[in-house]
């Protein structure tokens, strides 16, 4: 039969279980809390990264081969711009042009004009160097190469509040995942305006600026300088923080092109900051595929 003190020593081990299932609920209440906070800022912050490439297990996806050795080392050009490779993220298979060429000095004034011609009409483009020149030399050397020909544009947006009225194309693949297996330097734009507004951004957030329509930018992960090959193509002025080079204009016959393929509807996807079903965002309804980039006039 157990004494006094045996029967105190259990009790007291009882409550200290009971108080550690206690401290252990009451943290997982904390992080459930933390959690759907986070998810409840993101859903706020509306269009805070709304144009990104995806990343990680899109080489199986797409037909192109696994990284084999997952410490090779990543490449940089050695010009000012230091585009750099991704091993672990390569380019589709058929697309893999090497690092653009990266001159001393970079080109930094005048234009370069590429139209592309797709299946639903020409989209004329001019890259400005002025605006961004590692940008518009990257954008020129894959276009040289044929990177884009025969590549679809993959995503169509039409998001009411804030804006955002885009066609993303740049990735073979078609899945928002693929890139030309190097990344470019970002040029974040200087030009735009502050998106009307009358409350200030959520912490931690940056104020949207105006992307207007017949903007040509740079599509990104997320992260710094992560630019790559996809791109978007403003149909409609849009608000977005201003973290994606700006790097040319859109002709009005590219806009008119650009109207009838956002009037041809899209097919509901999902939306990247909440995760819900969404009839704003998701592939053309009117497939785009980049039939092939001509590289036409340079001016200096």
């Amino acid at each position: 039969m157990p004494s006094n003190e045996q029967r105190r020593q259990a009790a007291k081990r009882k409550l200290e279980r009971q108080l550690a299932r206690r401290a252990e609920r009451a943290k997982r209440r904390r992080t459930m809390i933390a959690t759907i906070t986070v998810v409840a800022i993101l859903v706020i912050g509306g269009g805070i990264a709304l144009i990104v490439t995806t990343r990680g297990g899109s080489s199986q996806a797409s037909g192109t081969s696994p990284t084999t050795t997952a410490s090779a080392p990543a490449k940089t050009s050695g010009g000012p711009c230091k585009y750099t490779s991704t091993p672990s993220q390569p380019a589709p298979k058929g697309k893999n042009e090497g690092l653009p060429n990266d001159p001393n000095p970079t080109p930094k004034a005048g234009t370069v004009s590429i139209t592309l011609k797709t299946n639903d009409g020409d989209i004329p483009l001019t890259l400005d160097r002025a605006e961004a020149p590692c940008t518009v030399q990257s954008f020129e050397y894959l276009a040289q190469k044929t990177y884009f020909n025969n590549t679809p544009c993959h995503r169509l947006t039409d998001y009411v509040t804030p804006p955002l009225k885009v066609l993303q194309c740049g990735d073979p693949t078609g899945t928002g995942s693929g890139g030309p297996g190097f990344t470019i330097p970002d040029e974040k734009p200087k030009n735009l305006k502050p998106a009307p507004t009358t409350a200030p951004p959520a912490q931690g957030q940056e104020a949207s600026d105006v992307y207007p329509a017949g903007t040509l930018a740079m599509a990104n992960t997320g992260q710094p300088n992560s630019g790559g090959s996809q791109f978007f193509l403003v149909y409609g002025d849009s608000q977005l923080p201003p973290d994606y080079t700006v790097f040319g204009t859109i002709s009005a016959d590219g806009l008119t092109t650009l109207n009838k393929i956002a009037a041809g509807g899209i097919t509901p996807g999902t939306d990247p900051s909440s995760g819900a079903p969404t009839t704003t965002d998701g592939k053309p309804k009117m497939a785009v595929t980049i039939q092939q980039a001509v590289i036409g006039s340079a001016s200096s």
